[in-house]
């Protein structure tokens, strides 16, 4: 317990430089484990201790858990075009890439057995996020000379996990949940709020929520297991700080997702894991809104337009989409486990929303993963390696507040994570 304790406080420390964006702004995966096979395992009770399916826990036995990834998330966007006389609103043309390209992802859990059909853990662990810095004044704000945004998530979750007979399991996680949020740059968008003094440049704010995550997992067969879960959407408070940017007066919630999972154990050296996992962004207002900007092209006045902030202000348009992963473990001997995967997941951003995901451009569509682990010394310590490559992606749309104006949003990121059990 000493340990755990901390190790909690060190990483409480590191948390402000959190940061992820794969799975639209989810991880791609949660622990090193997990990773190495591209999230997959909703059926798969050996990694779920890191936010993986609640009802796995049980399973697992006493067992501790911290890890560190570094990640590496490559984001630019190029303007093709000169810009149009006013009253458009163009951009410089050109090609920006974005600064702070290295990010550490901290997190840790602890399993405790309290008695034969049930268990109790703990854990700490960065949910997703977002981080844009372009070095220039990209929205024309004379009070910043860079243009970004910055967002954090952070769980803490505390699980029960209980067995029903011997080949099936529930399980339910209390999330506690804290995020933080800074935008930069947003200046010349104060004719479009309905407060300007709280769109921008206001520094970091917080905001603090509670949720609940379940999940089933059976043995089907002596090969064949099936797992599920389910959280929904978590109501964070407001970033009161940017109540004239997100709608519903600074609203940002936690989309609501599920994933539904198998596992078919090949023989006593294989095993292949398969998940389908549904995220719906359009819940969340101030993600899902679409841009409507208060003047339709001909000139004449939108009467479906709604301020920055407003219930039906414009966000950043995203999509729902599904993600389909799978994965594959093989068991060398001599200790050494082996993890490779795919993951694919829908397009968010349509082409329509390309001007404010400048800011988030979490365009990411494909992952290929890989892994390993290496058990030493007393039984239940392992090391583990993930690497996670997430490939380029770009998202090409018309700028629609000067259709003269192209611009593409790219990226790519690369992920290395390191954990340790014991």
């Amino acid at each position: 317990m000493k340990r755990f304790y901390v190790i909690t406080l060190v990483i409480g420390m590191l948390f402000p430089q959190i940061t992820q964006a794969t799975d639209g702004y989810f991880g791609v995966g949660y622990g090193a484990q997990n990773k190495g096979l591209a999230g997959a395992g909703a059926a798969w009770y050996k990694y779920s201790l890191m936010n993986g399916n609640p009802a796995g826990n049980v399973f697992l036995g006493k067992q501790y858990q911290v890890g560190v990834g570094f990640f590496n998330p490559n984001r630019q966007y190029t303007v093709t075009g000169n810009p149009s006389p006013q009253p458009a609103f163009g951009l410089m043309p050109g090609t920006v890439e974005s600064d702070s390209k290295l990010f550490l992802m901290p997190s840790m859990g602890a399993n405790w057995m309290l008695n034969e059909k049930s268990s109790l853990s703990a854990t700490l662990f960065g949910n997703g996020g977002m981080n844009t810095k372009y070095p220039e004044a990209t929205f024309h704000d004379s009070n910043s000379s860079t243009t970004g945004v910055d967002l954090g998530q952070m769980f803490l979750g505390v699980t029960y996990s209980r067995m029903l007979g011997e080949k099936h399991s529930i399980g339910i996680t209390a999330l506690g949940t804290f995020q933080y949020f800074e935008a930069k740059g947003l200046g010349m968008f104060g004719m479009m709020s309905s407060n300007p003094e709280k769109l921008t440049n206001n520094g970091h704010d917080q905001s603090y929520g509670f949720g609940i995550k379940l999940g089933y997992m059976g043995q089907l067969t002596d090969a064949l297991s099936v797992g599920a879960m389910y959280q929904p959407k978590i109501n964070m408070s407001s970033f009161d700080e940017y109540a004239g940017l997100f709608a519903e007066q600074g609203d940002f919630d936690i989309p609501a997702n599920f994933t539904i999972g198998l596992a078919y154990q090949v023989n006593e050296k294989l095993a292949v894991l398969g998940d389908f996992k549904r995220i719906n962004y359009s819940d969340v207002a101030s993600i899902g809104n679409p841009m409507v900007l208060p003047m339709n092209p001909d000139g004449s006045m939108n009467p479906n337009f709604a301020p920055l902030g407003a219930d039906s202000g414009s966000g950043f348009g995203w999509k729902d989409i599904n993600v389909y992963k799978v994965g594959v473990e093989y068991d060398k001997g001599n200790s050494w486990i082996l993890r490779g995967g795919f993951s694919h997941n829908d397009q968010p951003i349509p082409d329509s929303e390309i001007m404010f995901n400048i800011l988030a451009p979490g365009v990411i569509e494909n992952h290929i993963t890989l892994g390993c682990s290496k058990a030493f010394g007393e039984t239940g310590k392992a090391i583990h390696l993930a690497m996670v490559y997430a490939l380029p992606a770009t998202v090409s749309g018309m700028n629609p507040m000067d259709p003269a104006q192209t611009i593409d949003i790219e990226m790519n990121q690369f992920e290395l994570e390191i954990a340790f059990t014991f």
